[in-house]
């Protein structure tokens, strides 16, 4: 396994950072949020009267429409389990090369790869993040060590696809369209979830480097958990905005598939990752997204009628995902490919 960024901050002697984790210039203006990204209380969604229902989906449009991020509250995921997923997480960067070698993984598509960047063979500047990513779901798979991180994944991805099940029926009501019309039509009983774990180890010069650059996500859904740090800054109304996220919830982006299926109505938003030089900023990542087989196009529903042609073509979920994690990640140049 070739140098991390961890094995980097660990040498004793790191006073600035290697030439190749230095990025072009970043020092956008940042706006600390003067309004907090949208809160969806899960609980009312979910066991909530009639009203409530309503009420949190109508929140969960506007929230969509006008972000394309949102914060889920009250979630039911236990506190204790998301912890315990995070410490693992950081167990398994705490393993020794020969340990972690045998998931240095050469495909996008690998049941479990680790490594750091993104994609560093075709990268000009690195990315100061480590990475672990695992397949969960139709497969579940997980490695080996550390101990208990099995049990912990499995059970905390089941939990995850959970609060995903449930925030699609409400998406898909928000656009006028069955409840269960996404989970049909893109086959998400079978659907493809990732568990990705990110590691940002303290930077001595951050204002020189880059966690993760701005882009998009692929899929539908992907819910990020966090430790205590942030870092997470999105693209809002033109602007990038600190995303502070609330304790115990979860900040949950729409990903391209889901504009693709909205027909634009719902856009994947720019979001990246800054670091800082005092503290390890740790998050969960589940990517929720179709069966890989499945061929996503804009839903018929929201097509056809005067003024509103499709505006992308289909692609198998399996090739759109396969594009992008062998490339640079570039904003939203894959899903670009796809507008007509």
């Amino acid at each position: 396994m070739g140098r991390t960024v961890k094995d980097l901050t660990e040498s004793s002697d790191l006073k600035s950072i290697p030439s190749e984790y230095i990025v072009p210039s970043h020092a956008d203006e940042v706006e600390e949020a003067q309004q907090q990204v949208p809160i969806i209380d899960y609980n009312l969604l979910t066991l909530g009267s009639p009203e409530q229902r309503s009420k949190i989906i109508d929140n969960l449009r506007s929230a969509c429409l006008d972000w394309g991020f949102f914060m889920v509250i009250n979630h039911g995921v236990p506190e204790s389990l998301i912890n315990e997923m995070m410490n693992l997480c950081l167990n398994f960067f705490d393993l020794s090369p020969e340990e972690k070698s045998d998931y240095v993984g050469k495909h996008v598509l690998n049941p479990i790869r680790c490594g750091t960047s993104f994609n560093t063979s075709v990268e000009n500047s690195y990315f100061w993040r480590d990475y672990l990513k695992i397949l969960v779901h139709p497969d579940f798979h997980a490695p080996l060590k550390p101990d208990g991180f099995r049990e912990t994944s499995n059970e905390y991805c089941k939990r995850t696809r959970e609060v995903v099940k449930e925030l699609l029926k409400a998406i898909s009501e928000s656009l006028g369209l069955e409840e269960d019309y996404i989970e049909k039509a893109l086959e998400t009983k079978s659907g493809q979830q990732i568990l990705v774990a990110n590691l940002y180890p303290p930077c001595p010069q951050p204002e020189l480097a880059m966690g993760m650059p701005p882009h998009s996500d692929h899929g539908l859904l992907t819910l990020l958990a966090q430790n205590e740090i942030g870092g997470l800054q999105i693209k809002h109304k033109g602007k990038w905005i600190a995303a502070n996220a609330l304790p115990n919830s979860f900040m949950v982006n729409i990903g391209d598939h889901m504009e693709i299926l909205s027909n634009g109505k719902y856009k994947s938003i720019l979001h990246r990752v800054v670091v800082n030089n005092k503290a390890t900023r740790v998050t969960v990542v589940t990517a929720n997204g179709p069966s890989l087989d499945a061929v996503v196009t804009p839903a018929s529903n929201l097509v056809g009628f005067e003024n509103n042609p499709p505006l992308y073509q289909g692609m198998k979920y399996k090739e759109y995902v396969e594009l992008q994690e062998s490339n640079q990640l570039d904003g939203k140049s894959c899903l670009d490919r796809l507008r007509i």
